[in-house]
Formats: structure tokens, C-alpha cells, sequence
């Protein structure tokens, strides 16, 4: 039976290197000459450090420029309160990888609710669609692609 599977992923060294672009790029803009501004990357999470509030906006920014021009979807970047003292603001990004369990149940729902002949199911971070027609899994593909999700989807392990 024909399948594919439905993931959220984000790949690693794409966004090592854009922290290490956009590191090079505060170092040489001349509204941070001096300052300790820069972006800090450990595992799933960045580290926005600027002087002030507006700096650090500046500094999000650039990085979103960055992930934009590495095909990185800045909807998997989870952005959390930022916390600003007198001579340094700080900000924690989470890049989320893999599907929650509550975002894959709409994933499901959704697909049972389209009217199509296939049948989801959640398996970890992933949902497997599964369907007797090829022709029903890339039209599930297409309708995947335009709902409005706040996360971004990939599809792969397609299966004939």
C-alpha cells in the first residue's frame, strides 16, 4: 500500500550556519561596533544577546534575513519573553523539531475531514498517511501544503 509521512523537520548545519552568518554580520555592521552583541547556538536553542531592547529586534531580524536566504522556515522558531536589564537583553529561540501531539491530531483530523480515501496515523513526531491510490496521497500532499498550519511540513518516505 502506497504511504508517505508527514514531519516537521529543520536541518542542523543549515542553522549553524546561519547563526555563524549572522554572528559575522553583527561583527561587522558599524551600529554594533563595540558592543557584545551576538547569537548563541546549543543544541535545539539560540541565545539573542544585544545591549538594548532595539538591538536586540535588529539582531532577530538579521537572523530571519539569514534562515530566509538558507531556505529555513522561521516558523519553526519558537520565540520566548525576552528579559531586559540595564546593560544587556537577552532572548531564548527554540527551533522545534517534529510534530506535537496535539498539531499532529489537527493533522489527522484534517485529512479525515477532506473527504479522502487514506487513512492517518500518528507514529512518535511523524504522521503516516497511508492510501490504496498514489493519486489520493499527492492530493492529500496538496491540501496539507494549503492549510493554514502554524508549522511548517515536509513530506518524505514516499512508498509505492
Amino acid at each position: 500500500m502506497p504511504s508517505f509521512d508527514v514531519v516537521s523537520k529543520i536541518d542542523n548545519h543549515e542553522v549553524t550556519n546561519a547563526v555563524d552568518q549572522t554572528n559575522r554580520e553583527i561583527g561587522t555592521r558599524f551600529d554594533f561596533k563595540g558592543t557584545d552583541a551576538r547569537v548563541e547556538l546549543s543544541k535545539n536553542t539560540l541565545t539573542l544577546v544585544a545591549p538594548t531592547d532595539f538591538q536586540l529586534k535588529q539582531v532577530d531580524e538579521i537572523l530571519r534575513n539569514k534562515f530566509a536566504k538558507r531556505q529555513l522556515d522561521v516558523r519553526s522558531l519558537e520565540y520566548k519573553e525576552a528579559d531586559v536589564k540595564l546593560n544587556e537583553a537577552r532572548q531564548t529561540v527554540e527551533v522545534k523539531q517534529g510534530i506535537e501531539a496535539d498539531k499532529a491530531k489537527k493533522i489527522v483530523k484534517l485529512v479525515k475531514d477532506g473527504g479522502f480515501k487514506v487513512q492517518a496515523a500518528i507514529q512518535g513526531d511523524q504522521v503516516r498517511v497511508t492510501g490504496k491510490k498514489r493519486d489520493d496521497l499527492q492530493a492529500v500532499i496538496a491540501f496539507l501544503r494549503e492549510a493554514k498550519l502554524e508549522l511548517p511540513l515536509q513530506f518524505e518516505n514516499f512508498r509505492d
